[in-house]
This record gives structure tokens, C-alpha cells and sequence, in this order.
């Protein structure tokens, strides 16, 4: 049934709201692509501050240099970068130095444009059937993604970090292959996440919302995709092991000092605290039914204990909390992500004191957390209008009729027998309509 806001506006079949005229683009994505086009220029100036990363493992991994190949992170544990990653990055080799790295930055902002266009249509595709209003959905979506865009230039542009970029790309290609129920995608986009960027591992409880026997084909995918990546290097050099013991400085204005961790270097604990809660904290949220929140939660890990504090890290929060406002909650305005905008990057512009930027990234980390686990849901407004029981919310891939018909095996009889008659009903009227003309979602 067509939302009452949505049908005066909308034409019949619904696949044109928010278009400009007759042209296939939304005026949300050509406000948003001129946003990023701003920040773009705006970071370009003094950007691709960490290219030269890519490039030197590049030329390490495939040019035959002494003390590359797969000696590479044996030789060069300063390099925490996927291989995935390198071979992208050749990808942008043959052209002058200069050239390729405007190149891979206009790449690298155009996948952030791409993955709002993702997260759109996932949560299109999540709520069919919950009586979602497109349009608003457009804007939740342009309010949110103007609040991504310009963490997402700041570690695609300012830094070049395009082992971060694929990282939280093979992730949202994960997100969208999750609610089309596609397991073997979501494994093959997980793996490549984690061979782009170790430290996607914390990613992996998306695997728990597949149903078992996929969830156990898509696991099979992500073991063995991340150790055709990372064996070779392993097995040829055992040094590689000390690549995972690399340390960088305990900045000042790190959240581990508001734990009295005052080492000078990283912690030999940190990094498999970092990974352990941000997995811990997402199988929680698949358990709660709120699997929206896993990016989220996984990247509060990473800035709570992490020893540095750089601004690149909040692109990973920023996805996070866009997938969280697009998918997991139906509020027009998306303050989760204008709040994390003002904390993590306001806090780094204008805070002068390190102990109190510090203390803000503490208070983020575990407000946003308790906040997406924690904070009473509201129900669709279908759901309120109709006063239909409430059962578990949709899985991805599944619709909300299934969705009602899974309810926990211990249900009374008579409430079951009840949601039977309420979605058979809804489905006799429905075989009642006339047929819709065939078109993609309205959003898409």
C-alpha cells in the first residue's frame, strides 16, 4: 500500500520520486555529488598525503624490487595494507605520479558517491512491505550522506588511504548483497574488505544474519579468499609474523589514556582488543536484531582503543552511523551522523586541549554504542495504523509477512493463528489489486 505522503507526488508505478524531470538521476545524489565536489577541491590542494604508501608496496609487491614480493610485510611491517590493495593501486602505475594520484583520488570520492547510492537501495530493498516513504528515505539519505561526505574526502582525498576506501567499499557491497540475500556475495565482499584493510575483520558478524546453511557457504568464501591473500606471505617468509606486532605511537589525545594506558608505543593487548570487542559488540547487535549497527559498532572499537587519533579513522564511523540512519532506524533527520560529524571532526578543528578531544572520542564511541544496542526502536507506522502484533523485524532477503510468520516457536497458539488470518488477509487483498506496471523499487 502506497504511502499517503508519497502517493500525491509519486506517479503511478513510483519509480520516478525525486527525479529531475525525465532524467534517470535524483536530485538528492546531484546535490550530494555537488557537495563532494566542493570538498574534493576544497581537500585536493594539500591532498594524497599518504599515496606514496600505495605506491612504494606497489612497486615492492610486483616489480621485483629487492625485499618486495613476498617478503614484502617481512621487510616492510610499516606497510599495514592489504594486498588487494596494492593491486588496485597499480591500477594507477603507468600514469606520472602526479596524474595518477588526482586519478586515484577522483576514484576513490566517486566510490564515496557510489556507496550512498548502495545504502540507499538497501534500505529501500529492507523496507519493502513496511509502508517506507521513498521520498523521505531520499532525504534521510541526503541529510546523512552530506554528513559522510566530507570524512569520506578527508580519508580519500587529504590522505589517499585507498586500503581504508576499498576496505569500507567491499563492506557496503556486503551490506547490499546481505539484504538481497545473496550469501556467497556478502562473503566474497567481507573478504575482499579484510584483504584490503586487516583491520575490516570487524565486519564479520554481518556473516551472523545469514540463515545457517548460507551463513556457513558465505563463511567458507570469506576463509578462503582471505587466505589466498595472506598465506603466500605467511607460509614463503615467517617474518611476516611480525608485521601484526607493529606498533605506532599513544598520541595524546587518544581515548586509551582516559584507561590510564600511557605506554609510549601500542599495546601488545591492543590490537586483538580492538577486533575482539568491535566482533563481540556486533554479534550483540545481530542477537538484538539491529545488524544495522555492526559497521557502526566495529568502528566505535577501532577509536576507542586505538593509539592514534587521525581524521581518516572517522570515515569508518561515518558509514557506520549512514547505514545506521538509513537502515536501521526510520527518523527523518539523521542526527546519529551529524552528531558523530560535530564530535570526531569538530572536536579535531577546534578543540585545542588533546585530553578533552580525547575524552569526546571516549564519549562517542560509547554513547553511540549503547545508543544503536539499546534505545527502543519505533515501530512502522503500517504496523501502529493496523495494530498488528509485533514479531521479530525483517532479515535481510526476507519480507515482512515471512518476517511475522517466524515467530519464536514457544508463541501462544491463538497469536499464531491470528498473525496467520492478518497475512493471509493482507494477502487476498493484495491478489485483489490491480497489477502494478514492472519497475525497480521507487528509491532506485
Amino acid at each position: 500500500m502506497r504511502n499517503a505522503e508519497t502517493a500525491g507526488v509519486a506517479p503511478r508505478d513510483g519509480t520516478r520520486i525525486g527525479r529531475i524531470g525525465r532524467y534517470p538521476v535524483r536530485w538528492h545524489h546531484a546535490l550530494l555529488t555537488l557537495w563532494t565536489a566542493l570538498w574534493f577541491f576544497v581537500a585536493e590542494r594539500h591532498g594524497a598525503v599518504s599515496w606514496h604508501y600505495l605506491r612504494t608496496g606497489e612497486e615492492l609487491l610486483f616489480s621485483q624490487v629487492p625485499g618486495g614480493g613476498l617478503a614484502l610485510y617481512a621487510n616492510h611491517p610499516e606497510l599495514q595494507i592489504g594486498p588487494v590493495s596494492f593491486l588496485v593501486a597499480g591500477l594507477f602505475s603507468p600514469f606520472p605520479t602526479l596524474v595518477g594520484e588526482k586519478l586515484a583520488e577522483a576514484f576513490m570520492s566517486g566510490l564515496g558517491m557510489y556507496m550512498l547510492v548502495l545504502v540507499g537501495r538497501a534500505a529501500a530493498d529492507h523496507n519493502l512491505g513496511t509502508g517506507l516513504n521513498h521520498k523521505r528515505l531520499q532525504q534521510r539519505v541526503l541529510i546523512a550522506g552530506a554528513a559522510f561526505i566530507p570524512m569520506w574526502v578527508e580519508v580519500s582525498v587529504r590522505f589517499a588511504h585507498l586500503d581504508d576506501v576499498l576496505a569500507l567499499f567491499f563492506t557496503t557491497l556486503a551490506v547490499r548483497a546481505l539484504v538481497r540475500g545473496n550469501a556467497v556475495g556478502v562473503g566474497v565482499f567481507l573478504a575482499l574488505a579484510v584483504d584490503s584493510k586487516p583491520w575490516a575483520v570487524g565486519f564479520l558478524p554481518l556473516l551472523l544474519v545469514l540463515p545457517r546453511p548460507a551463513r556457513l557457504r558465505s563463511a567458507v568464501w570469506v576463509v578462503g579468499l582471505v587466505a589466498a591473500a595472506w598465506l603466500p606471505f605467511y607460509l614463503t617468509h615467517m617474518e611476516t609474523f611480525a608485521a601484526a606486532r607493529f606498533t605506532i605511537p599513544n598520541q595524546a589525545a587518544s581515548s586509551l589514556r582516559w584507561f590510564g594506558v600511557n605506554d609510549p608505543s601500542t599495546p601488545w593487548w591492543d590490537r586483538p582488543a580492538q577486533m575482539a570487542l568491535g566482533m563481540g559488540l556486533g554479534a550483540l547487535a545481530v542477537r538484538r536484531h539491529r545488524w544495522a549497527a555492526v559497521v557502526l559498532l566495529a568502528a566505535d572499537a577501532r577509536i576507542l582503543l586505538d593509539p592514534s587519533v587521525y581524521t581518516y579513522y572517522n570515515a569508518s564511523v561515518l558509514l557506520g552511523t549512514l547505514i545506521w540512519d538509513s537502515i536501521g532506524q526510520r527518523r527523518l533527520v539523521p542526527w546519529v551522523s551529524w552528531i558523530a560529524l560535530i564530535s570526531l571532526y569538530g572536536s579535531a578543528l577546534l578543540v585545542p586541549s588533546d585530553s578533552t578531544r580525547g575524552l569526546i572520542r571516549l564519549a562517542f564511541a560509547v554513547g553511540s554504542a549503547l545508543y544503536v544496542l539499546w534505545w527502543p526502536q519505533r515501530t512502522p507506522r503500517n504496523k501502529r495504523r493496523n495494530g498488528e502484533a509485533e514479531g521479530p523485524p525483517p532479515q535481510p532477503g526476507q519480507t515482512v509477512p515471512e518476517a511475522r510468520m517466524t515467530l519464536d516457536a514457544h508463541t501462544h497458539p491463538t497469536v499464531r493463528k491470528s498473525l496467520v488470518d492478518v497475512v493471509a488477509g493482507n494477502a487476498a487483498r493484495v491478489a485483489d489489486r490491480p497489477a502494478a506496471p514492472a519497475g525497480p523499487p521507487s528509491y532506485v
